[in-house]
């Protein structure tokens, strides 16, 4: 057989029964006691994938669970380079989380497959190998191929950017391309261009030296919940839009072309309305509500505790008060960069009535993709070869750090979110599931892509 499409639709079988071999190992990369799985499902997938017809597999050791590599380089120096990263660690799991059924033992129904990463990202993740299968299997592709495939990103990929930045010379590539992503309809494929990048800080307000009667003290000592809640709400203007002097300095602009094609992919208001059942919206009145989720940064409050909030009451003055808050933050922007701006305001807008320390507790830097580049008009027309319908673009308003380590460590690499989920998977929670005929779709997806680029 010579066509790799005709190879995938006559190995469909075969290959649902090998994802759910794969799904069966409970490789849950936060849990010590699944240390052992996660290293099988490692050693199951370098297994599959020199069956696959790669010339070099390896299972890699990291500072935690293992990475695999494989790499296929027969169409020559000349040729252009595809790396395929997904991981291959899920989410914990438990029938009393209210699964229907055991979450580690995929069922069919109505289409989808049922199971832990089903589509979290197993499944998109095999359709990238079962793809690559079916080119080297009937034909000589004319592009080279390296799959790194991790098992931590479900644990925020802690030795990832430490194993990209040893390994760099040999993870080169001219494109990148990562099924982990999801589409509201099965009908209407959609491309996620950009990624909003995380900074994670928290704010501690302390006074006195203890919990004071409010009775003996109130009216003389500057109650610290009272001074968080004052700072808090200095941090952002009457218009929805952030203080802090400097935050918007290096945010780049949408552009037109970027505005006319996110209208494309725009969820009308009422979508919004009954997904948040708030009363009415806010923020900045200058962006459209789908602009705003992903095109500009935030500022959020996540969490804010003191003094007393038990059943009953209680009249205390408290010794200290805490906010936890995240920024997130869009293409250009600096994690420490806007720590160092937002803690200064925090730091000036504090009185001298109370002491104030700033934390920063988290960081991942935003990523931005060429929606005009060769790589992307590829994807374009894979989609529409393999969905029968042109993709539309959307911004991310989540945060995948490694996109920003791939682009800083091998040399701006284009990336190329190619997802074959749905954003109803149900990824993280019961009964994750993920559709059947999207999996054989995106298989046929990614080898149109992978033609596309090879020209």
């Amino acid at each position: 057989m010579s066509n790799p499409h005709e190879y995938a639709a006559a190995q469909a079988d075969r290959f649902r029964e090998q994802l759910k071999t794969l799904i069966r190992i409970p490789s849950v990369s936060t849990l010590p006691e699944r240390q052992a799985e996660t290293r099988q499902a490692a050693e199951w997938l370098a297994d599959d994938l020199k069956q696959a017809g790669f010339e070099t597999v390896e299972v890699l050791p990291t500072a935690g669970h293992p990475v695999v590599y494989a790499e296929w380089l027969g169409a020559g120096s000349a040729a252009p380079t595809v790396l395929v990263y997904g991981h291959y660690d899920v989410q914990p799991a438990v029938r009393e989380d209210g699964w229907d059924s055991d979450p580690f033992e995929p069922v069919e129904r109505d289409g989808f497959l049922y199971a832990r990463g089903s589509s979290d990202d197993k499944g998109q993740m095999f359709a990238q190998v079962k793809a690559a299968e079916a080119l080297l299997q009937t034909s000589q592709p004319r592009v080279n191929l390296k799959f790194l495939i991790e098992g931590e990103e479900e644990i925020g990929s802690p030795h990832l950017g430490a194993f990209v930045k040893a390994n760099r010379e040999r993870l080169m590539a001219d494109v990148c391309v990562i099924s982990d992503t999801g589409m509201r309809t099965s009908e209407q494929p959609v491309i996620a261009y950009s990624t909003r990048g995380l900074m994670y800080l928290e704010v501690e307000v302390t006074g006195p030296k203890q919990d004071l009667h409010s009775g003996g003290y109130g009216g003389i000592v500057h109650n610290p919940a009272q001074a968080l809640a004052e700072i808090v709400a200095q941090l952002h203007d009457a218009d929805g839009s952030i203080a802090v002097p400097g935050f918007y300095d290096e945010v780049l602009p949408l552009s037109q072309h970027e505005r006319d094609e996110l209208k494309k992919s725009a969820m009308p208001d009422s979508f919004w309305q009954e997904a948040t059942g708030v009363p009415a919206f806010w923020g900045e009145a200058d962006y459209a509500l789908h602009e705003r989720i992903g095109g500009r940064p935030t500022l959020e409050i996540n969490g804010m505790v003191s003094g007393f909030y038990g059943a009953g009451s209680k009249t205390v003055l408290p010794a200290k008060a805490l906010a936890k808050m995240s920024c997130r933050l869009v293409a250009n922007q600096q994690p420490r960069v806007i720590f160092e701006k937002v803690k200064a305001h925090i730091l000036n807008l504090a009185p001298p009535t109370i002491r104030v320390e700033v934390r920063l507790l988290a960081e991942g830097d935003p990523a931005l993709m060429d929606i005009q580049s060769p790589v992307m008009q590829a994807a374009i027309r894979a989609y529409e070869q393999g969905w029968g319908r042109r993709p539309v673009f959307e911004r991310g308003g989540g945060t995948l750090p490694i996109l920003a380590d791939f682009q800083r460590e091998l040399n701006g690499l284009p990336i190329i979110l190619m997802g074959f989920g749905l954003n109803s998977d149900g990824a993280h929670g019961p009964n994750e599931r993920f559709s059947l005929e999207m999996f054989h779709k995106g298989i046929d997806t990614a080898i149109y892509f992978l033609e596309a680029v090879g020209g």
